[in-house]
This record gives C-alpha cells, sequence and structure tokens, in this order.
C-alpha cells in the first residue's frame, strides 16, 4: 500500500520513504504539476511525482553551470571520498533499491538485487579511477618543445536514463560524468522516476555539493533536452534508448557541436554453432532472451542456429521456456515479470500476430497475453522457416524468441551481420579459433563467448552502425566525459650556460 499523507514531498513505498519533487540546486521542489507512476504488475498507481517542463530543466542547467568549476577544481582525493561515502551509503539501501525498482519497473526481486549489485559495482569503479586522471609529458617529435598533455571535463552533462535498468543507467552514466568532474542534469525515465529519486538523494546526503547533482522528472522528455541541448552552456549529453530518439538528439546537439554518447537499440545475433555445448547455450540463450521479460538492448534478439544441432537446442530451449514462472516480481518463485505498460503488451501481441501471418513463424511455445491485472505476456518461442523478411531488422525488445536455422558457419556470419544495428552479439562454440575468427568479424561493439551477460564495470560497453556511439565503463567511459587538451610548452635549455 502506499501512503500518501504529504504526496508534495515525499512517499512511503514498502516502508522506503522516497522524494517525489525534482531536485535542483540541492533543494527538493514540487512544481505543482505531477504525473503518475504505475506499478506493471497490478496497474496500480504506486506515487505521483513532480512534473518538470523546460524552464525547469534550464534552472537545473543553471545550477549545474554555477557549480562546475568548483566541482572541477575539488581536488581528486576529496572528490573520491564523496563517491566512498555515497558507496557506502547506497549499500547500505540495497532492500529500498531493490523494492522500488520491482515495484515500478515490474522486474523480479531477484533480478532488482543484481541490477543494484552490479550498479554498486559500477559506481565503486569509477570511485576508485578519480586519482587516476592521468596526463603525458614527452618532447616534441623535433625536439624543441616538450609536449603536455592533460585531461579536463568536458563541462555540464545532460544524462537522460531508461526505465528498464533504472539503477544501473543512473550509476554508471552518474558515476562516469561525476567521476570526471562534470556536474550534471539527469532526467529520469517518466516510468521509473523513484529509482533516480533515491539515487539522488543519496548522493545529497552522502555530501556532494549543491548544484553538482540535479534531478529533472518530467511526463515530456522531448521538452526537456530540446530545451537544454539549444543552450550552449551544455557541453555534453548521453542517452540510452531507442535509435530513433537518439538521431533526433543527434540533430539538436549538431546545432551547438555537443559532445554526444548515445547507447541505443540492437538486435543481437545469439550464434550457436554445431560443436557447442548445448546446455550451456540453451542456459545462457533463456537469461539473455528472458531477463527483464525481454526488454534489454542487449538481448538474444534472433537465435541462429547450426542446422547440426538445431532440433536438439530447439526442444531443450522450449522446454526451459515453458519452465519459467511468470508474475509479481515479489514473488520468490517468479522469474519473468510483466512489460513495462500496457502499449508494450499490445505492441508485443501484434509482434507475435505478424510474425505468424506475414513471415510464416511456426508458434512453438506461448503468444498470448495473459488475462488479469498488470501487463503480463507469455515467454514465447517462434521458430522461422527462413530469413529473408524484415522483421529480422525488429528490436523485439520482449519476451519473445525468435528462432532462425543456418547451414554454415559463414552462413550464420553473413546472417548475423545483416543489420543495421551493431550493438552486442552471442557465440557458442568449442573451438578456439572459431571463436575468435568469428569475434573479430562479427559487426558489433561487444561480442559474447559462450557467455550471455556481460557488463562489467572495468569494460567498455557500447556499439557500432545505429547502436549508438561512445561507450559507458572503463576508462574509455571515463574519457567520454573528459576532454584532451595539448600544452605545448617552450624550454629555454641555455638557463643552464
Amino acid at each position: 500500500m502506499v501512503d500518501l499523507t504529504t504526496p508534495q514531498t515525499h512517499a512511503m513505498l514498502q516502508t522506503h520513504e522516497v522524494p517525489l519533487g525534482i531536485y535542483i540546486g540541492g533543494a527538493w521542489e514540487n512544481t505543482g504539476r505531477h504525473f503518475d507512476v504505475v506499478n506493471p504488475s497490478t496497474g496500480d498507481v504506486i506515487a505521483s511525482v513532480s512534473d518538470g517542463d523546460a524552464p525547469d530543466g534550464l534552472r537545473a542547467l543553471d545550477a549545474a553551470v554555477a557549480a562546475q568549476e568548483g566541482w572541477r577544481k575539488m581536488p581528486p582525493r576529496a572528490r573520491a571520498d564523496l563517491f566512498h561515502a555515497a558507496h557506502r551509503l547506497l549499500v547500505s539501501r540495497a532492500d529500498a533499491f531493490a523494492d522500488i525498482m520491482t515495484l515500478e519497473s515490474g522486474k523480479p526481486r531477484a533480478e532488482s538485487a543484481g541490477e543494484f549489485a552490479l550498479s554498486m559495482s559500477f559506481f565503486q569503479w569509477y570511485a576508485e579511477q578519480i586519482a587516476h586522471i592521468h596526463g603525458t609529458y614527452s618532447n616534441s617529435s623535433s625536439g624543441g618543445f616538450r609536449v603536455m598533455t592533460t585531461k579536463q571535463p568536458v563541462g555540464p552533462a545532460l544524462l537522460i536514463t531508461p526505465w528498464n535498468f533504472p539503477m544501473l543507467m543512473n550509476a554508471r552514466k552518474g558515476g562516469a560524468a561525476l567521476a570526471a568532474g562534470c556536474t550534471v542534469v539527469l532526467k529520469s525515465a517518466s516510468e521509473t522516476p523513484l529509482t533516480a529519486a533515491l539515487f539522488v538523494a543519496t548522493l545529497e546526503e552522502a555530501g556532494f555539493p549543491s548544484g553538482v547533482v540535479n534531478l529533472i522528472h518530467t511526463s515530456n522528455s522531448a521538452s526537456i533536452s530540446e530545451a537544454l541541448l539549444a543552450d550552449q552552456r551544455l557541453r555534453k549529453v548521453s542517452f540510452t534508448g531507442s535509435t530513433g530518439v537518439g538521431s533526433i538528439l543527434l540533430a539538436q546537439s549538431a546545432r551547438n557541436i555537443i559532445n554526444a554518447s548515445m547507447e541505443l537499440g540492437g538486435d543481437g545475433p545469439f550464434v550457436v554453432l554445431d560443436d557447442a555445448n548445448i546446455d550451456l547455450a540453451v542456459r545462457e540463450a533463456v537469461n539473455c532472451k528472458f531477463r527483464n521479460a525481454g526488454q534489454a538492448c542487449v538481448a538474444a534478439n534472433r537465435i541462429i542456429l547450426h542446422r547440426d544441432i538445431a532440433a536438439e537446442f530447439t526442444e531443450k530451449f522450449v522446454a526451459a521456456a515453458r519452465a519459467l514462472t511468470v508474475g509479481d516480481g515479489f514473488d520468490k518463485n517468479v522469474v519473468v515479470g510483466p512489460l513495462i505498460n500496457a502499449r508494450q503488451r499490445e505492441r508485443t501481441g501484434r509482434l507475435v500476430e505478424d510474425f505468424q501471418s506475414a513471415a510464416g513463424a511456426t508458434l512453438l511455445f506461448g503468444g498470448k497475453s495473459i488475462a488479469g491485472d498488470g501487463f503480463f505476456f507469455e515467454p514465447t518461442v517462434l521458430s522461422f522457416p527462413d530469413k529473408k523478411h524484415d522483421f529480422c531488422n525488429e528490436e523485439i525488445f520482449a519476451p519473445v524468441a525468435a528462432l532462425y536455422t543456418v547451414d554454415s558457419v559463414s552462413e550464420a556470419l553473413q546472417f548475423a551481420n545483416d543489420t543495421h544495428y551493431g550493438l552486442a552479439a552471442y557465440l557458442f562454440t568449442a573451438d578456439i579459433s572459431r571463436a575468435i575468427t568469428l569475434a573479430e568479424r562479427l559487426e558489433f561493439g561487444m561480442v559474447g563467448i559462450n557467455r550471455g551477460i556481460m557488463a562489467e564495470p572495468s569494460a567498455p560497453f557500447g556499439g557500432v552502425k545505429s547502436s549508438g556511439l561512445g561507450r559507458e565503463g572503463g576508462h574509455e567511459g571515463l574519457d567520454d566525459f573528459l576532454e584532451p587538451k595539448y600544452i605545448a610548452l617552450t624550454v629555454d635549455e641555455s638557463c643552464m650556460d
């Protein structure tokens, strides 16, 4: 139940107090406008948060700009100490974050806890890098002067986060930006603003200075991004979401030549070759496809099977899909939660129908919405007769597995690369030469070999082609918020005379 006795400031959710306002310049504010947050497992409204508009976004940018110089100049160890203080507070609130994520996103409680743990590993990793942002010193190639390079923060950054991994994206983007010395305006996803509010409230309690972190909730994301990207004081935008929206943001960024990082859509091929460990491949495919009800940009979108093992894999995969329990994420037996909203569930139903009617796919299991409260859809498995249809470039983003059969390794590679996306690919084989050769030829930013989960704080996460620009995680993720500066210094060596 929700206690909204103080609806303009906080809500009590699962015994956890969550601020409902926007956060600008070190203060929580009630805008006087609100939008509802819905639990996708029940369809019930769980809270009503302040609805920010473009002027609110610009005030948040004002605060970020005002705080930028002080944050940039703060000694690295002092910034790192703030990070470590925040990390300790965040970890102490693990249950609160897992509960709130499950309430507003619908994902199973165990998945929420896992996402929080991964988020903390990213945040901690960036905390450990703050004091190790180094430059270089060398002689010029001609020997006439010295070459010095340093790295400086890009400047105030707009971070636009998605609903499907609400804590991970806040920690991964926010951790990198803040560690680099950038102040931020964090725009939460309208479906999952409460997790972002908890995150920012914890940074506030840890002692992050006023204006360094600002938070805007909004029911009109386009108005916020358009206003901030038109302002020359904004120097960075980092977005995770659809390729369509990403292309709009890139066009808007171009007007003021704003540094842009884009983590966009995916069409992950999951390739299982004839020498693969089938039981391992099935287990990893289930995780890679049905985690978060398939609502992940790195999900297995096309499962490509060598003909020699296709029958065995299909039989075992369908059996595994049948065994998945669907329901409210607070039920410990549930493995697959709901889709995020009714619109997404209706889209999934239409997609499954189109797969069968237009593409000739055979329904092996599932295929229907689940009656009752919430936005549930059955785990679904479809087998496609060929690869020549438009749906091969459709990001499914639902608990719907698409199986294809190929006759050779070269055909598998060709089909895997036949997409305008290039985020994540997966390859299962027992042959190390095959693994390396195909991994090098797969046109994707990330390749998982004999594994279906790849997130790692020290590794660069991101894609190529229509899947985006830039990287999150690793030193590359930190560098995305830093600008290299070259200083040429003439040295009069006659000073020794």
